[in-house]
């Protein structure tokens, strides 16, 4: 019976990696073919299966000979890996199989016979295949003594790799105290110097804390129990050569301290619990928790916070006895500064309580005068103690900072020193970096208006008249908060940048750790300054002459106050405020980042890419004031680094548009354009025939289109006055400058367009040279001038040319046309021209078509 509840073992050989683990590292063994057999005893009965693994390359050696008994933890992972630990070396050995079919054949014959190791208290020793999962009686560990250490180690790791497994050990361990039978083994174990003994306990109590009972962790962390379940735990079989000590650590007296007595027990022992679970959590079994313990673990640390933070701050006798150790009166320094460790405790306790809880916690103690504590601890001299009071401080504003400008606020009412002067002077004369940062950050916190007015956005997107409704509106900020900023740049700001001030005449740049590190942080403030309060700002950066002193540390050798003072003044250019722009240009501090980018140049690191960044941003958004600032203060600077393209744009920008802005530029061509429309029409008429035109685009108008050739292959019309041929075009005839009458003959033009030999040999001799720069204004006067000079002459030609053939007059009429004369007038300085054609149908000139008039609107 016994053996028909074992597959049969099959006589296939499945091809199998044998690895051996060696120093919490997988040892290769070898490859080869796995099968299982039972061994024949003398009478013919099966005994003893056994795994076998024979070497792929010798067939004659064998890799590995098991046996599966009921002390052996076979277990199956993934699709194609078997795992267990040798019985009798105790080496955790693993066989990986090159195909699943040949992992899950031979893990089937496996399980079936631990099944049926399983059943001992079956009355015929057979296993159904469900029995293992379905077991109806109580599970009996052999009775916990040295002796049987290692046959409890065998079925406990058997029993925890099913689900019903765990469940039934669990009920066992709880229902028998086996964890109170095994304490007294770790001591037997140590008297004896049994150190492969403390081995299997240490893997014992593993096992049961991993079984993720809330119960059985709980009993274990408890009076009772915790020393002894960590000290099994000092002889982690991973280190044979290494023991902690953690009995030690638990058992110092030292580390619990009460500065106000509670006398609650259960929550004495609640606060024990929990720093027992945290140190086993991130100590203990920190190398060895999955996700599940871990879970379990905090949610045991965190209900056992909530129930002590609920009974200190609803125990008012207990608040009253501890803020009363800060009063005036009290001495005790030391109890002091245990009485801000202990409020550090809380607060970092309620980081992880639900908001409501940690609302009522921070409101009861600032009830009780957490602010004078906060004071105290930040001028205390022990570094640990103004940590502590900052992580007080910055736990609070975290929370709500709304919550302690209403404290500054009072402060400020009833005449007394509000907490900002306290962090000011704590930061200037703070040598702890890390505390450094926190109150940077709390002040910025604590001065925070909220997002920046958009106003000038607005006005910019919308124009003026949107910008002047804009500004007609209620404003948004609270007025305490706008009083306590007042405030604060009247008293608070000098004395916070007073170390930034005092640089006023100083030539040695050279400064100490603690000094650098200080003009670090109060650069980022004001920065945060700037954006936020921008009228208050730029008046105290005017007043205070503060760019100018921090453009004094460009000439500093640390290159980390060189890139500090960079920023700062990438960060004035990058708000685009006219203010700034004309503020910086006024202090000259772009001529020392020029100075800086030379000297580091040619290497190629963050000083220089700062540099280059700064201008290369001024040139991208066109900031004509610091454009022409740097070159007309800092041109041989420029010229000297004009081999980039960054540096030469911004000479031939300045060099092209003569200094003058894009605004300026603007309304001198608006007065331009007025003078020429004041032009006489003859003069125009004139200047536009002598307009100089590219070969190129000479050579584009030149060749016929496909919209000319359809009009000359469309149907015949009838002739015109002169007699052209049906087929012809007809265009506009410009009147000519000798008559001054506004009805001109009408002509017709020929089919063949011919270019007049005239206007081409003007446009040859004056080409245009589109390589030069734009002429300035008063040369373009002058110019015009000598123009109007031989106007004589261009009339005459003119006449010429209106009292030639009809069809020679409508080609250049026709050339003129296409060639787009008054958009090209303009380019070459001319000026701009209206022109309007208006068709007339009421003149008629024999069989002549209407009549085009050509009207110059001045």
């Amino acid at each position: 019976m016994a053996a028909q509840s074992v597959p049969h073992p099959s006589t296939d050989k499945k091809r199998v990696k044998v690895y051996e683990l060696r120093n919490n590292d997988w040892f290769d063994r070898g490859t080869g073919f796995c099968t299982v057999a039972f061994t024949i005893s003398e009478d013919g009965q099966q005994r003893d299966p056994r795994v076998i693994v024979e070497s792929e390359d010798q067939p004659d050696r064998v890799l590995l000979e098991t046996r599966i008994c009921k002390e052996d933890g076979f277990h199956k992972q993934q699709e194609t890996l078997i795992v267990w630990t040798e019985p009798s070396t105790g080496v955790d050995m693993a066989l990986s199989f090159q195909e699943a079919e040949g992992c899950a054949m031979i893990w089937k014959f496996v399980n079936g016979v631990q099944q049926q190791y399983h059943a001992a208290n079956a009355p015929d020793d057979s296993v159904s295949d469900d029995l293992g999962m379905d077991m109806p009686n109580p599970i009996s560990l052999p009775p916990a003594s040295i002796a049987n250490l290692h046959e409890i180690e065998s079925q406990m790791r058997l029993m925890s790799g099913s689900a019903a497994g765990r469940d039934a050990l669990t009920k066992y361990v709880l229902t028998e105290n086996y964890i109170d039978k095994l304490i007294p083994i770790v001591t037997d174990a140590e008297d004896l110097e049994s150190l492969q003994d403390l081995h299997r306990l240490c893997n014992i109590i593993k096992i049961i804390i991993l079984l993720n009972d809330t119960s059985i962790i709980e009993h274990a962390v408890s009076d009772e129990c915790v020393i002894g379940v960590v000290g099994a735990l000092e002889y982690d079989p991973d280190f044979p050569s290494h023991k902690a000590n953690h009995r030690q650590w638990l058992e110092g007296e030292g580390r619990y301290k009460e500065v106000v007595r509670i006398e609650d027990g259960q929550i004495l022992r609640k606060i024990h619990q929990t720093y027992r679970l945290q140190y086993l959590k991130d100590v203990v079994l920190a190398r060895i928790l999955d996700d599940n313990t871990f879970s379990v673990l905090n949610s045991l640390i965190f209900f056992n916070q909530v129930d002590i933070v609920q009974h200190l701050q609803a125990n008012a006798t207990f608040l009253n006895e501890l803020f009363t150790i800060f009063k005036p009166g009290q001495q005790d320094t030391r109890r002091k500064k245990e009485g801000v460790l202990f409020i550090q405790q809380c607060c970092a306790i309620a980081k992880n309580l639900q908001p409501p809880a940690r609302q009522t916690l921070y409101n009861n103690f600032i009830a009780h005068g957490l602010l004078q504590v906060i004071n105290f601890g930040l001028k205390h001299p022990d570094v640990a103690v103004r940590v502590g009071a900052t992580d007080i401080l910055v736990s609070m504003i975290d929370h709500d900072p709304q919550m302690i400008r209403q404290t500054i606020y009072r402060q400020i009412h009833e005449k007394q020193s509000p907490l900002t002067d306290t962090l000011i002077d704590l930061l200037l004369v703070e040598v702890d970096l890390g505390v450094k940062s926190q109150i940077s950050d709390a002040l910025k916190v604590l001065l925070d208006q909220g997002p920046p007015p958009q106003a000038e956005a607005f006005a910019k997107a919308n124009g003026e008249y949107a910008a002047r409704a804009a500004s007609r509106l209620p404003p948004n900020a609270d007025p305490q908060q706008d009083q306590f900023l007042s405030l604060f740049y009247e008293n608070s700001a000098v004395k916070l940048f007073q170390p930034l001030i005092e640089l006023e005449g100083r030539t040695d740049m050279e400064f100490t750790v603690k000094q650098a590190s200080m003009f670090t942080y109060l650069i980022e403030i004001l920065c945060f300054f700037i954006r936020q309060h921008h009228h208050r700002s730029k008046f105290f950066v005017l007043s205070n002459n503060i760019v100018p002193r921090i453009g004094q540390l460009l000439h500093c050798p640390e290159k980390f106050l060189k890139l500090i003072a960079i920023r700062f003044i990438r960060q004035l250019v990058g708000l685009q405020d006219e203010f700034y722009a004309k503020h910086i240009s006024e202090k000259k501090v772009i001529g020392p980042i020029l100075d800086v980018l030379i000297q580091t140049l040619p290497r190629d690191n963050l000083l220089s890419s700062a540099c280059l960044e700064f201008f290369e941003f001024i040139k991208r958004e066109n900031i004509k004031d610091l454009e022409k600032h740097i070159i007309e203060n800092y041109r041989d600077k420029v010229q000297s680094l004009a081999s980039m393209d960054l540096f030469r744009t911004f000479i031939v920008r300045y060099d092209q548009t003569g200094g003058f802005t894009a605004n300026m530029d603007f309304f001198l061509e608006v007065d331009e354009d007025v003078n020429r429309r004041r032009a006489n029409i003859n003069t125009r008429t004139g200047l536009m025939e002598h307009l100089s035109m590219d070969q190129a685009e000479e050579e584009y108008w030149n060749t016929s289109d496909d919209e000319d050739e359809l009009q000359g292959k469309s149907g015949d019309r009838p002739s015109s006055a002169n007699g052209s041929s049906p087929g012809s075009k007809l265009l506009v005839d410009y009147a000519s400058d000798e008559d001054g009458d506004e009805n001109v003959e009408a002509a017709a033009i020929s089919a063949d367009e011919e270019k007049p030999d005239s206007v081409t040999k003007k446009s040859e001799d004056n080409p245009t040279d589109a390589g030069q720069p734009p002429e300035r204004l008063s040369e373009k006067r002058r110019r015009e001038e000598d123009e109007e000079d031989d106007l004589g002459k261009l009339v005459q030609h003119k006449r010429r040319n209106s009292t030639s053939a009809s069809s020679n007059s409508s080609s250049t009429s026709g050339v003129l046309r296409k060639r787009k004369p008054f958009s090209n007038a303009r380019e070459a300085g001319a000026g701009p021209k209206k022109i309007a054609i208006s068709l007339s149908s009421n003149v008629k000139t024999g069989n002549a078509p209407a009549e085009n008039r050509l009207d110059d609107e001045s």
